[in-house]
């Protein structure tokens, strides 16, 4: 959502100021400290939204290039989770509700911000499913710089043709179509047929169905999409594309892919794809568990801005370089090994897409475990020694300015900390496990336990707690939860180690290897008391923590 909704400030680096690894949810990771009843009805999820369960949506719009606007309707079908008569769905109120129709008759409602509340002609019941269709009209908001700002993007291609596209992480899938836009309820499947001129190609997520003439120089592309789908992933991409397929055998069987760049960007596109994508998807389905979403396939898409995680229809704008844009956002140079889009990008079908969070505020577990995943693609291809090397580099980057976790029911995410210092906590508690397969099964079992499901820290916390057996909430409090850093503070006479946490929260006692001799790490536990050990061979100049553990260390 790679960096925020990063895909999305997706990137993190000093010097290129906030386009950090917070930036790929750049659209979320904007400062705001108070809220208002816009913020609480986008995102609580209110009785008049939890009323109702999304089995399916039917979005047909024509894109019209050349005036910069949609036009269409979105059918929805639910299930009744209690009994109601009005129910809120979501919709930019720049954008037109020409009617919403339910039976054949027209239904009443009334807009409020961005919310529509609609009201029934009779009593939806518990248990029952129903349908309505909204259709609408007008200018969708126009990124002024995706994907950081969301919106549409109308760009050209190197040959003057149209090259037009979304991404809506943050600022929300309602800004171009109207849905239930909490990310707590996802479509169970969806067709995504979208109209455009007959001289471009357009992509979606999910498997192409048909591609239709319709009557006016337009053609409809119909993409059905098999697998729970979350709003901002919903994506179109309309250029003069190039294509062409492969198949990678995976966990699961044959996995199709698909590649979709420019015609002007094949030659270039395909070996540098080539390059990454089946060594990616072999790392993660080894770290991870099967790719998410075999039944729609994985399709790779030029995109007209930097990248984001759209599932089974991954955006990519890294202009076929390795790193990030030729930048190693680590410092190590091993950052340069890699397309930093297509490996962080592609994460999230597991940690974002098939795992998804219920409240924007627990947006770590998206960009903290999708930034972990690019250290562990490393280790896969060129050891241990380059995937620590280059987690640790990310800790330069890091802030501490605000919490990792945000402010809940007002679709407020925490500090763009959420990338380096997520994936820093978690490599520090993959020590802690001390055992690589017991850490793997464990993000396997993540992926498998909570597959194409939403979910919430507590649950991410007490699972991995629960399988490493670990006491481990007071870690996740002071990773998560402040912006401190544990600090162990020791003192050196003689063969006599002291030590204790500084800086911690109450009831801190995460153990952490130090040098109690030369030439090796040993665990001790310290808590917020002093404790002695002893030590030999070991001075203020010799004494260290493991750096793979996310602390600092100083003398009294």
């Amino acid at each position: 959502m790679i960096n925020q909704p990063l895909m999305k400030r997706i990137f993190y680096s000093i010097a290129l100021l906030c386009l950090t690894v917070c930036n790929a949810d750049a659209q979320l990771l904007k400062p705001k400290n108070t809220f208002s009843r816009a913020d609480s009805l986008r995102g609580m999820l209110t009785p008049l939204r939890s009323c109702y369960d999304i089995n399916y949506y039917h979005l047909d719009v024509k894109i019209d290039i050349d005036q910069q606007t949609i036009a269409g309707s979105n059918e929805f079908k639910f299930s009744a989770m209690s009994d109601f008569s009005m129910l809120q769905f979501d919709l930019f109120s720049n954008l037109n509700i020409d009617k919403i129709e339910y039976k054949g008759r027209e239904l009443s409602y009334k807009r409020e911000f961005n919310a529509v509340f609609v009201t029934f002609p009779v009593r939806i019941k518990k248990g029952s499913k129903d349908s309505f269709k909204v259709f609408y009209s007008g200018k969708p908001i126009i990124a002024a710089n995706p994907p950081w700002d969301g919106g549409f993007i109308f760009k050209t291609d190197k040959a003057g043709k149209p090259w037009v596209s979304v991404a809506c992480e943050g600022l929300g899938a309602s800004s171009w179509w109207p849905n239930k836009d909490h990310l707590s309820d996802e479509v169970d499947s969806m067709l995504v047929s979208i109209s455009i001129p007959k001289n471009l190609k357009e992509i979606s997520n999910g498997r192409l169905r048909s591609v239709k003439d319709q009557p006016d120089g337009y053609q409809q592309y119909n993409w059905f999409i098999g697998n729970p789908i979350n709003n901002y992933d919903v994506t179109f991409y309309i250029g003069d594309y190039a294509h062409w397929t492969d198949q990678y055998q995976g966990e699961k069987g044959d996995l199709s892919l698909n590649f979709w760049s420019l015609k002007a960007d094949s030659l270039l596109a395909k070996p540098h794809w080539d390059a990454d994508v089946k060594r990616m998807l072999k790392s993660f389905e080894y770290w991870f568990g099967p790719y998410p979403f075999y039944k729609d396939g994985y399709k790779l898409v030029e995109a007209p801005h930097l990248g984001m995680e759209h599932q089974s229809a991954v955006a990519y704008g890294n202009e076929f370089k390795m790193g990030y844009k030729g930048r190693d956002l680590s410092g190590t140079g091993w950052g340069l090994k890699f397309d930093f889009i297509t490996v962080h990008e592609s994460g999230h079908e597991w940690f974002g897409n098939n795992i998804t969070i219920k409240d924007v505020a627990d947006m770590w577990v998206h960009e903290g475990f999708t930034n972990y995943s690019e250290p562990l693609f490393l280790e896969s291809n060129y050891g241990k020694d380059a995937a620590n090397a280059y987690v640790q580099g990310l800790r330069k980057i890091i802030k501490n300015d605000i919490p990792v976790i945000g402010v809940y029911n007002v679709n407020k995410e925490g500090s763009g900390d959420m990338y380096p210092k997520g994936a820093n906590m978690i490599h520090t508690i993959r020590q802690l496990i001390g055992n690589d397969e017991k850490f793997r099964a464990i993000l396997r079992g993540l992926n498998q336990t909570f597959y194409h499901q939403t979910v919430t820290t507590a649950q991410i916390e007490n699972y991995i707690a629960a399988q490493s057996g670990l006491k481990l909430s007071k870690v996740f409090d002071q990773y998560l939860r402040t912006t401190k850093i544990p600090v162990l503070s020791y003192q050196i006479s003689g063969n006599n180690l002291s030590y204790h946490w500084e800086n911690v929260v109450p009831g801190f006692d995460m153990p952490v290897k130090v040098t109690l001799k030369p030439g090796m790490y040993t665990f001790i536990y310290p808590s917020d008391k002093w404790k002695e050990t002893v030590i030999s061979g070991i001075t203020d100049s010799t004494f260290k923590a493991d750096p793979n553990f996310y602390v600092q260390v100083k003398t009294k």
